[in-house]
């Protein structure tokens, strides 16, 4: 991250993420160092996030970036980092939901977003070395939580019928949970119908909420409409002392060069 992006994060409430780089199987995770580094960023999201318009929380967030053997940028991931809970306001999500009822949580928390693939990048291993990293990030910043939104391809709900429905089983608790601000809202109730298939309803979640589901993470009641990039988002979060124990301990492995 440049210094100006840090000094704007601290003006904002946010702090820049730190994250020594993290090597494996020719591949290398390391935090954006600069402009250049965040103009190939953008690069990236403009492909995998059509109709997105300049951000300026960009120069206030830190930027992980997956590269392969020869360089090139395989994946991007937007990392803001609120202080407390006090400073959840700066953040993306505050954007389509009230998040007062974190307010009183202890800091810091670390919310990824804006996750991009680059062209015949989708592969296990660049998955896994991104999640390798996001756990690296929380136990480098010491971060109790990690939240954010989850963004489903186009606006109508239909055709995720089956995968929102399944998250109506993943609400969090009502002392931390999310209210509405966004105008347009999809609510899990009203969507009739049981899951019918468990394992395509899994297969149609985002890959950040998926992998957020199996650290134990919870979701909001409700979706919210983005008609700007054509998506809807879901707010997730993982309180990162109640995950799985097992799932602790491989998440640190995971993390460990």
């Amino acid at each position: 991250m440049s210094r100006g992006a840090g000094q704007a994060g601290l003006r904002t409430g946010l702090i820049a993420p730190q994250m020594l780089p993290l090597a494996r199987g020719g591949m290398r995770a390391r935090l954006a160092g600069g402009a250049q580094d965040l103009a190939r960023v953008q690069a990236l999201r403009a492909l995998c996030w059509p109709g997105e318009t300049p951000d300026p929380l960009d120069t206030q967030a830190g930027h992980l970036m997956i590269e392969g053997r020869d360089g090139r940028l395989l994946a991007a991931m937007r990392v803001a980092v609120a202080g407390s809970g006090a400073a959840l306001h700066d953040c993306y999500a505050a954007r389509y939901y009230d998040l007062s009822n974190l307010q009183a949580t202890e800091g810091p928390l670390i919310e990824p977003g804006r996750f991009s693939l680059a062209p015949g990048a989708a592969n296990w291993e660049v998955l896994r070395l991104t999640w390798a990293a996001l756990a690296r990030l929380v136990l480098q910043m010491g971060a109790g939580h990690l939240f954010g939104c989850a963004s489903f391809p186009g606006t109508d709900w239909h055709p995720h019928r089956e995968a929102l429905a399944l998250l109506a089983g993943h609400q969090g608790p009502d002392a931390l949970r999310p209210g509405p601000r966004a105008p347009e809202r999809v609510a899990y109730p009203a969507l009739t119908g049981a899951v019918t298939d468990h394992k395509a309803a899994l297969a149609g979640l985002p890959p950040l909420l998926r992998f957020y589901l199996t650290l134990g993470g919870w979701v909001s009641d409700h979706a919210v409409v983005d008609r700007q990039l054509n998506t809807l988002h879901v707010f997730t979060c993982v309180e990162v002392a109640k995950m799985p124990k097992a799932r602790q301990v491989s998440l640190r492995a995971l993390a460990v060069d």
